[in-house]
């Protein structure tokens, strides 16, 4: 894996968010893989999956594309928008849901597919991007 997801590269598609990344570069030439998040989260074999094409491109646009066949290959799945809300963030991947008058979020590293989300509820969606860059600002700072 790269230094980082391009998550500011990243496409909703189905139920999953495909997460583009530089795989290698070789010769000045980048080389992207993919990785995948599932609406689903961990009862999805799709959930955190590494390149399950097994393809790679050296655009980004070729590795959407070879992502999004390969999961047209696989079980039709409609997706809820789930990955509607989603902002990157000094390279942090900050998704928010809403519930009812609840909003919450997933929070995903640089450079790691793993929800490292405080558990908080809030009221809005504002709130919650406010409370989110507050803490990456104040971690920096440390």
């Amino acid at each position: 894996m790269s230094e980082r997801f391009l998550y500011e590269k990243s496409v909703a598609y189905q139920e999953c968010l495909i997460i583009p990344f530089v795989f290698r570069c070789i010769d000045s030439q980048n080389i992207y893989s993919y990785s995948l998040l599932s609406e689903q989260g961990y009862t999805s074999i799709l959930h955190q999956a590494e390149n399950p094409a097994r393809l790679y491109s050296n655009e980004l646009q070729g590795i959407v594309a070879i992502a999004k066949q390969h999961l047209d290959s696989q079980i039709i799945l409609e997706g809820s928008h789930y990955f509607q809300q989603r902002y990157t963030y000094h390279h942090n991947l900050i998704v928010i849901h809403q519930q009812a008058n609840k909003c919450f979020y997933d929070h995903y590293a640089p450079n790691k597919l793993v929800n490292i989300a405080a558990p908080k509820v809030f009221s809005c969606p504002s709130d919650c991007i406010a409370w989110v860059k507050w803490g990456l600002q104040r971690s920096q700072n440390n």
